[in-house]
């Protein structure tokens, strides 16, 4: 998954970005609200997460402005203020969830797989294709005759896949979703991750399907 900070202290910044790309997640960083605007402008993100004191200005405007712009990433807020009247006011404003600073990672990461699943209205961790089970907790695909754990980024490529079935995805959208302004990729790179997909489902009744000049899909047989 793709994912914004919003976070001006860079100390903290370094830390979550470095725990979640551990995760197998691409984060972009934001020092600023120009800076989040402009990214949020020209690219797609799976989850934001939104610090509220910002160098120029309040990480409210920014998370009202986005609602009114029919925004509808999911937001979690960071903030350092832990008072219920504020936290009623952040959920008012369309943010999905909160955590007041300083944040646990574990907690974190546990919170961003919540709003994911809700985001894609799933309940649990555990997505069934076919005769094929997929668990985004631990990242293993379980097939009728063996699991399989996966790798970060198959992982999150995987996901993005099974997210919607049948649907096509292009080499620059699945660069963009898995890759961040900071690596220097080719669209070969996801050629390279979908031969790994493939072999891993061989045997069960999910496939990845190429249409040429126009991307990938998955499909249930």
């Amino acid at each position: 998954m793709r994912f914004l900070l919003v976070e001006d202290n860079t100390e903290l910044a370094a830390a979550v970005v470095e725990r979640l790309m551990l995760d197998g997640h691409v984060v972009d960083h934001a020092p600023d609200i120009q800076t989040a605007s402009d990214f949020t402008a020209t690219t797609s993100y799976d989850l934001i997460l939104l610090d509220i004191m910002l160098p120029d200005g309040d990480g409210r405007t920014f998370l009202s402005r986005h609602r009114q712009q029919t925004g509808s990433t999911p937001v979690i807020v960071l903030t350092a203020r832990s008072e219920v009247t504020d936290r009623v006011t952040l959920l008012d404003l369309g943010a999905d969830d909160y955590m007041v600073k300083p944040v646990d990672f574990s907690e974190l990461e546990a919170r961003c797989r919540a709003v994911m699943r809700r985001r894609g209205g799933v309940a649990q961790n555990l997505l069934r294709l076919g005769d094929l089970r997929f668990d985004s907790l631990s990242g293993t695909l379980k097939l009728p005759d063996q699991d399989i754990q996966l790798r970060p980024r198959e992982l999150r490529l995987f996901e993005v896949l099974a997210q919607t079935p049948g649907h096509v995805f292009s080499k620059s959208t699945l660069v963009e979703r898995l890759f961040s302004y900071d690596e220097d990729v080719t669209d070969n790179a996801i050629e390279v991750y979908i031969a790994r997909l493939r072999r891993h489902l061989e045997g069960s009744s999910v496939r990845i399907t190429t249409l040429r000049g126009l991307g990938y899909k998955l499909e249930v047989t």
